[in-house]
């Protein structure tokens, strides 16, 4: 009986604990309980002049296709939040594209109006938006742990002392944040990119001292494609319509990737599409990669990223901490041909040290290995 109340570390341990296929895709039929530990004091307001909660109300639109609710409004306490306080709910202004495990909608909005939503949408889910850069159309979360241990106040006296006696734990927890880029395009329409970054706590033991660390945590496709199905509805998408569209999304077109050193000592890669898809498609990799993106340029096609070469990753930034070592660097694409692109990786402070071309290696490596 003790044993069925929780389980004993290197069962947290296991790669997978989770109630579902990771990679199996079906919207609508994995939980999402985002938990965030906030202590925070409250007024104390007469019954009488309390609003009642209409956060989970029911919507018939969840349920059935052809229900047309025009417009949400946030209350007065949200309209200072968000820009955005009515969503045109039309099943035909939201469509799902795909490409092998990635998928992406694209809105008749303009990028404004899907940028407040996006945001409000978030912070609706609990998470505070640790980075936010309209410039270039991209917002990161902070960290939220999805299936949390109990918090201690809440698991009670005698459970709390056989956790502390047979060292045990519910779960090691797996924290996952999420970066939302909003890309502009044509005739009035913005692509919604929606990407799933998790770390999980890992035991760790010295002798007879035990500890933990964060690691980087496998992607977690379905979770990942559930908060997009999620954010499709809260966007205006009918719950069967939402669900039909995620599941028969169409598939676009393959890219093959090579890589190759450049004249300077430098890797570049060598694409075999035009210069257009091959920027999405490097956008979705910097995504993946979690690249913290300092700028971008549409017309130059380039990016300004930051980041650590590996090299300097020691014993003086585990003192220290890599904020110092972080450089710029950018990544430029340039079209050969209408089915060929190139993109360069350029050190823009010209040192060219040995160390940094090695680095180019291995970062377009990373890239090469998501297609």
């Amino acid at each position: 009986m003790l044993f069925g109340c929780f389980s004993l570390s290197n069962v947290g341990e296991q790669k997978n604990n989770k109630a579902y296929d990771q990679n199996e895709i079906d919207p609508g039929k994995i939980p999402i309980n985002y938990y965030s530990d906030k202590s925070v004091k409250s007024l104390e307001v007469p019954p009488d002049l309390t609003k009642p909660n209409v956060q989970n109300s029911f919507r018939i639109s969840e349920y059935a296709i052809g229900i047309n609710e025009n417009i949400i409004e946030f209350s007065g306490s949200e309209k200072e939040k968000s820009k955005a306080t009515r969503i045109i709910r039309a099943t035909d202004e939201i469509r799902v594209e795909k490409s092998n495990n990635r998928r992406w909608l694209v809105i008749k909005k303009d990028s404004d109006t899907v940028w407040d939503l996006a945001k409000e949408f978030l912070k609706q889910r609990g998470f505070v938006i640790k980075k936010s850069n309209k410039k270039i159309g991209i917002m990161e979360t902070d960290f939220l742990e999805n299936y949390p241990e109990l918090p201690q106040k809440n698991i009670g006296f005698i459970r709390k002392y056989l956790q502390e006696a047979l060292k045990a734990r519910y779960s090691l927890p797996i924290i996952d944040k999420y970066r939302v880029r909003i890309e502009p395009k044509e005739n009035g329409y913005t692509e919604l990119h929606l990407s799933l970054f998790s770390m999980q706590e890992k035991l760790s033991s010295s002798g007879n001292i035990e500890s933990t660390i964060w690691e980087a945590y496998d992607k977690d496709i379905a979770l990942e494609t559930e908060m997009l199905y999620e954010l499709m509805l809260f966007l205006g998408g009918e719950q069967a319509v939402a669900r039909e569209r995620i599941l028969n999304a169409k598939e676009a077109s393959t890219i093959k990737i090579k890589i190759e050193k450049n004249f300077n000592g430098f890797s570049k890669l060598i694409i075999n599409t035009d210069i257009i898809d091959a920027w999405d498609n490097i956008n979705w990799a910097l995504d993946q990669l979690n690249i913290d993106i300092e700028d971008k340029d549409i017309k130059e096609k380039s990016f300004y990223i930051k980041a650590v070469r590996t090299a300097d990753i020691g014993f003086v930034s585990s003192l220290l901490g890599t904020d110092a070592l972080i450089k710029t660097y950018q990544i430029l694409l340039k079209s050969i041909s209408e089915k060929e692109t190139e993109v360069y990786f350029n050190d823009i402070s010209s040192e060219n040290e040995q160390e940094t071309k090695d680095y180019s290696y291995e970062f377009m490596t990373n890239i090469q290995k998501l297609f």
